[in-house]
């Protein structure tokens, strides 16, 4: 539940369009629901602008299920992260409200509608290569579901910096950029010399021996000599999108 969720609730009470019992059931479980294996977190939106979400990796299908189905009970949107396809299948089967995203290995459901007026800016999202896409992907679902616009540039790393610079004129309309890249990471300094907005830098594990899984780019990235360009640990896509977010929404537009 988040702030937008929560002021509605208490609108329709102040209104009375809702009774008060309604309205204590829709507040059931707030602000911590204990479950069995967790204790869900539904003040979480309210106080960070973020949701609680559910890391999938390591968790059993069930565990998965029960967190969802609390999260489910109450407004706002849902996300699972780091899901295979085995698992989300089972997950699905049980709750069929979910909708998996193969790329990202993600589950969601209740993505926030916000008016197109409510939203400070554009996101833009940056991936350096193809194989970059699955963390790309996983900041595209985020951010999404956070009720930000994305724009995604694939495929544009600095072996063709052309197809990167063919489009400046997408960079230069964001209020943040999200730049994800492997191999030697040099692709979040390129554009943090280009634009006036902060860039995040999400390093990948993808390329050969001496990248060291990944290392090779976050260590470029860290050094960036580009102001301005900040970075996240290596190929989490989901933080990376909540930060874009947290950003955007602090960002004031210009119209």
């Amino acid at each position: 539940m988040d702030k937008t969720a929560l002021t509605h609730i208490l609108t329709r009470l102040q209104n009375g369009n809702a009774s008060l019992q309604e309205t204590l059931n829709a507040l059931h479980g707030f602000p911590a629901e204990v479950i069995e294996d967790a204790v869900v977190d539904h003040q979480r939106g309210v106080r960070t602008g973020i949701p609680e979400v559910i890391f999938g990796e390591n968790k059993s299908g069930d565990q998965i299920v029960a967190i969802a189905r609390a999260l489910l009970a109450k407004p706002g949107p849902v996300l699972a992260t780091r899901v295979d396809r085995e698992k989300a299948a089972y997950v699905i089967n049980e709750i069929p409200a979910l909708h998996y995203h193969a790329q990202a290995a993600m589950l969601s459901a209740n993505e926030t509608a916000i008016d197109r007026d409510q939203i400070r800016g554009d996101i833009v999202l940056i991936c350096a290569g193809t194989s970059d896409i699955a963390v790309a992907e996983e900041a595209h679902v985020t951010a999404r579901a956070l009720g930000h616009p994305v724009t995604q540039l694939y495929d544009v790393g600095v072996a063709g910096l052309h197809r990167l610079l063919n489009r400046l004129d997408i960079l230069t309309g964001a209020t943040v950029i999200i730049v994800v890249a492997g191999m030697e990471g040099a692709l979040p300094s390129v554009v943090g010399g280009l634009v006036n907005c902060p860039v995040i830098g999400v390093p990948t594990s993808v390329g050969y021996g001496t990248g060291a899984g990944g290392f090779a780019a976050l260590l470029g990235m860290l050094n960036s000599c580009a102001p301005g360009v900040a970075v996240v640990n290596i190929d989490n896509g989901f933080g990376a999108g909540c930060l874009a977010a947290s950003i955007n929404r602090c960002m004031k537009r210009d119209d």
